[in-house]
């Protein structure tokens, strides 16, 4: 990192050049003393000029007022253009480089050109009034452009400075937003591990303690899909908290490098399914289209729909209810249905809500434009069926919430 040396404030090497500056000033204000008119008076007032542009840079429109006052004092005691009048240009030049409006520049020029008119007047020697005026004229106005391309320049830096800042604070703003949005993601699927898992064991335990003095081979049963349930879920829960912990200002690229994340889709739908007849569902399932290569988000709504409504099924429907499972894959679509017949037996009590249940479905569906339609059945039981567009162009997305 560059340090950078300051001054009161002001780059030190800026101070070092204006004091530089105003030595010379001082140096030609000397001559004046000795070969020229006004003697130690316009010493005085050279000096006092060049005192004067010690300040050039942090008030340039005042410092211009003063050297222009000083300089009218040299008109009116007619002491003619002395050395020292570079003063005059070196004010000029600062009051449009770094006045705060260029108008204080545009002013400064048209009291440099008086300026100029006067100073021509009163310069002695052999040639056409006119011709000296021209020259003057010249010089001032090419220090005048000069410093207005200056300004142009230092301003047109100033704002690639301005506008690279602001990026980098909404890449920041971008960034800190998306680390949220993608510990949001994890969170919920950490609540879809916790809800589903728990209501299974939880179900299954109370069957456990109801028939492990009338039929303990079910009972023993129960208490396997208990130990299965919570393995698994724990197993999953590592992956996810591991991936939380480790979430900094690229949490997205860390979750998309996850192989692991990828693995829980469409892959998964039979073991998920072998866990809930386990737990006590008599699941039918079938499959009808050509199954598609799906976004790995798509999968994993897909899954933790199915998943979501044989929870539904297995705490509302009982242990025993006939649960039928459908994919179809279109061309234009996937559609899942889970309907079961409600006639299951009661559990002892029943496991409490995960909390989210057709919110969190709907809220997962409408990430992609599907929609969800859940009620009751004519015939008895419960039917929830998700349409979910299949995308037009390859997926780049890794996991949607």
């Amino acid at each position: 990192m560059t340090v950078r040396r300051t001054l009161f404030g002001r780059p030190l090497r800026g101070v070092a050049f204006d004091v530089a500056v105003s030595g010379v000033v001082v140096l030609f204000s000397l001559t004046a003393a000795v070969n020229q008119p006004g003697g130690w008076a316009s010493t005085g007032v050279g000096a006092a000029m060049a005192v004067v542009l010690l300040l050039r840079r942090t008030h340039p429109s005042a410092v211009t007022v003063v050297v222009a006052a000083l300089a009218l004092v040299q008109v009116i005691a007619r002491w003619g253009p002395l050395p020292y009048d570079v003063a005059v240009l070196i004010a000029l030049y600062s009051v449009v480089k770094y006045g705060e409006r260029l108008r204080d520049g545009v002013l400064a020029g048209a009291v440099a050109a008086v300026g100029v008119l006067l100073a021509a007047a009163q310069t002695p020697g052999v040639g056409a009034w006119w011709a000296t005026a021209l020259w003057y004229a010249l010089v001032t106005g090419a220090v005048w452009l000069v410093a207005l391309n200056v300004r142009t320049r230092r301003l047109y830096v100033l704002t690639l400075e301005e506008r690279a800042t602001t990026l980098e604070r909404e890449r920041e703003a971008e960034s800190r937003a998306a680390v949220a949005e993608e510990r949001t993601r994890i969170a919920r699927e950490l609540h879809d591990v916790v809800a589903h898992s728990m209501a299974v064991m939880i179900v299954q335990a109370d069957g456990a303690r109801f028939m492990l003095d009338r039929d303990p081979e079910q009972a023993r049963t129960a208490v396997k899909v208990v130990a299965d349930t919570g393995r698994a879920a724990l197993e999953e829960m590592r992956r996810l908290v591991g991936v939380l912990r480790d979430a900094g200002p690229s949490a997205g690229s860390v979750v998309a490098a996850d192989p692991e994340h990828r693995r829980l889709a469409l892959a998964e739908l039979p073991d998920l399914l072998a866990r809930f007849r386990a737990a006590g569902l008599r699941i039918h399932d079938t499959t009808t289209g050509e199954t598609p290569t799906l976004p790995p988000g798509l999968e994993l709504t897909v899954y933790r729909v199915v998943q979501e409504a044989l929870t539904n099924a297995l705490k509302h429907a009982g242990v025993g209810a006939a649960v039928d499972v459908t994919l179809a894959y279109g061309a234009d679509a996937v559609v899942v249905r889970v309907a079961d017949d409600g006639r299951g037996r009661p559990v002892v009590s029943p496991a409490p809500s995960g909390g989210h249940g057709l919110l969190g479905m709907r809220e997962r569906v409408t990430v992609y434009d599907g929609s969800l339609t859940a009620g009751a059945q004519a015939t008895g039981g419960w039917q929830v069926e998700v349409r979910l567009p299949l995308p037009s162009e390859p997926a780049t997305e890794v996991i949607a919430a």
